[in-house]
């Protein structure tokens, strides 16, 4: 689908010269997603409010005092916090709870006039590869129908990908921007790991967990991650490094030296026609003078299993507070304290969330937490130190995002091994704290989209997206 709007340049463009106003964008946006609503992409929408919105920006842009993001219209995954307004992470667990504030990500957006038009789907507590988990209905590839968006940030990558939205917010834990986004054929980034506050974001994996956009363009992303990112007192983690001029800075300007992974290109569980593509654009690069080295990885079977035995602790940690007691799901069937707790929680919780937990337990119990946890905690420094030795002397790293196009509705809902394999070239970022982005490159054969991750350095998003900008061309 090809949208009115592929960036907010374009926007920019018309608005100033009375083509349109935002209130017409809003109203276009609404039409799209009451056309599309069979797709299950947006679990509220905020129309009267966008409106209202829409109209104040209308009013600020006469008077030469709107924001840079004025005109954006933009779409929230449902983990994350916005004043007045729900947030459920897409469980029964927070069904009826609103927001008492706004996290920093996405005050910093409304602060230069983004119009948010609702909250998206996504997989239960951010945690699934396809969008299939959701406690609302599971998210259909706007594609194929037929197809997973992938997960866990599926509503807010269809909603970029249908046109119900300009850009959208998702998060990515373990490659829940990027899998979706490859699935979709958008653009999506997940940055360095503390550059954009997590204050407002309901945790998953609270040393993993990433807030970014899905776009259409390069340079919306940029001016997205430059307006979200920097220090925050309301978070610790969030970095006091400065935040560069992402959206001034789109020219690359010299040749890349990029590393790949034979393990990855060569890996048994990927599509043969990926592989193959993957292989000529890496010789389309070589030709334009970039510096490609096909090296190992010697970790590349234990980022998976690392990824979740750590991830699965934490969650088991930070889902404690859900129970039903202070807010949220209430159980009709409980008696007394003891069965309140067990029902509010094994009631409230879906399946994969409830496994998650119970993994992420046993990893922390008393007999197991040196053999699971401890040893997790030491695989990924290998993993982060080998991933820095490999940066200090690559530009980039490169593989296929995903290694295959989006499956089929249900086909990995019964394994959920099949289904973790899925963030198999997706878990690295994460694991080693590094900004990481996926471009919409290429069409599978079968008529679905896949695309081309790029791993950089900590704090490197200058080079990533300068290099990708380069790349879109």
């Amino acid at each position: 689908m090809n949208p009115l709007y592929s960036s907010l340049s374009q926007v920019k463009s018309d608005l100033e010269s009375g083509k349109t106003d935002c209130i017409s964008l809003v109203k276009h946006y609404l039409s799209n997603i009451e056309k599309k609503k069979h797709l299950n992409a947006f679990l509220e929408v905020y129309a009267e409010e966008a409106l209202q919105l829409a109209a104040l920006v209308d009013e600020k842009i006469k008077n030469k005092t709107a924001g840079r993001l004025a005109g954006m219209v933009i779409a929230l995954k449902d983990v994350l916090c916005h004043k007045g307004h729900k947030v459920s992470s897409s469980s029964k667990i927070l069904k009826g709870f609103t927001s008492l504030y706004s996290g920093t990500a996405v005050e910093r957006l409304l602060n230069e006039d983004a119009i948010i038009i609702g909250r998206t789907n996504c997989d239960e507590f951010a945690m699934g590869s396809s969008n299939e988990n959701s406690a609302y209905g599971n998210v259909k590839n706007g594609l194929d129908e037929q197809k997973v968006p992938g997960g866990s940030s599926g509503g807010s990558a269809v909603a970029v990908q249908m046109d119900m939205c300009l850009a959208s917010l998702g998060t990515d834990t373990g490659g829940s921007i990027r899998q979706p986004a490859s699935f979709c054929g958008v653009i999506g980034i997940k940055p360095t790991y503390g550059r954009i506050s997590r204050y407002g974001l309901v945790a998953y994996a609270s040393s993993f967990d990433q807030i970014g956009p899905f776009t259409h363009t390069i340079s919306d992303t940029a001016l997205l991650l430059e307006i979200m990112s920097g220090a925050d007192d309301f978070d610790s983690t969030a970095s006091s490094k400065p935040v560069e001029k992402y959206s001034e800075k789109l020219n690359f300007n010299r040749k890349a030296k990029i590393a790949v992974f034979s393990d990855c290109i060569n890996h048994p569980g990927i599509d043969i026609e990926i592989k193959s593509r993957t292989l000529n654009y890496i010789e389309e690069l070589k030709s334009a003078g970039h510096e490609i080295e096909f090296i190992d990885f010697p970790y590349l079977d234990y980022l998976v299993p690392t990824y979740y035995v750590l991830t699965t602790a934490e969650a088991s940690s930070n889902l404690s507070r859900f129970d039903g007691i202070r807010f949220g799901f209430k159980s009709e069937n409980a008696v007394d304290l003891e069965s309140t707790y067990k029902r509010n929680r094994s009631e409230g919780f879906g399946e994969e969330v409830k496994r998650r937990i119970m993994l992420g337990t046993f990893v922390l119990s008393a007999g197991f937490y040196d053999a699971y946890y401890t040893k997790g905690q030491k695989v990924r420094r290998l993993i982060k130190e080998k991933t820095e030795e490999i940066l200090s002397r690559f530009d980039f790293i490169l593989t296929p995002t995903t290694p295959t196009t989006a499956f089929g509705l249900g086909d990995k809902t019964d394994d959920p091994i099949a289904m973790y394999l899925a963030d198999i070239f997706t878990v690295q970022a994460p694991i080693a704290g590094i900004p990481a982005i996926t471009l919409p490159l290429f069409q599978h054969s079968n008529g679905m989209p896949y695309g081309l991750q790029l791993m950089a350095g900590s704090y490197k998003e200058s080079e990533l997206l300068a290099f990708s900008s380069d790349l879109m061309k």
